[in-house]
């Protein structure tokens, strides 16, 4: 079986004989991003830690999709959404909204949290569970609105 992180070195060279260079670029930034936390942690990552750092380049181009946006430079929002959907394609198939409350409710029963009190404890299960399959934040503001 191929790893997350041969896939993406693949898809590099890809881009290149292809000469796509936006795709090139925002691949690149990738593999950095994943040696870089190969080197700090100084070991090889395996499929889970490669979708967190895809994961948190997903959330930083977001937030800056929205900067971008209240400043009115459409053209660099545009460039950040072009970036999120090329590091898009390394996430799991995305979990529905069906599944996602399903998850939930599992997570509550189980630590039988209650309360605002109890949104760590099920965050802390759904997490493993759903990262990379949904967007965690909103996840966590489902958990709040039940709990809360």
């Amino acid at each position: 079986a191929m790893t997350l992180k041969t896939r993406i070195q693949d898809d590099m060279k890809d881009a290149m004989r292809a000469r796509d260079a936006a795709r090139l670029s925002t691949i690149r930034l990738l593999l950095a991003a994943i040696k870089q936390r190969e080197v700090d942690e100084r070991r090889e990552l395996g499929d889970g830690d490669v979708l967190a750092v895809v994961d948190k380049m997903i959330k930083q181009r977001r937030d800056s999709v929205a900067q971008f946006e209240a400043g009115k430079r459409e053209d660099l929002a545009a460039a950040e959404r072009a970036e999120i959907a090329v590091l898009q394609a390394y996430l799991p198939a995305q979990a529905s909204d069906a599944e996602i409350d399903a998850a939930i409710a599992e997570a509550i029963a189980a630590t039988g949290a209650a309360g605002a009190a109890g949104i760590g404890k099920v965050m802390a299960v759904l997490k493993p569970k759903l990262a990379g399959k949904a967007d965690l934040a909103a996840v966590s503001a489902k958990v709040r609105a039940k709990l809360g």
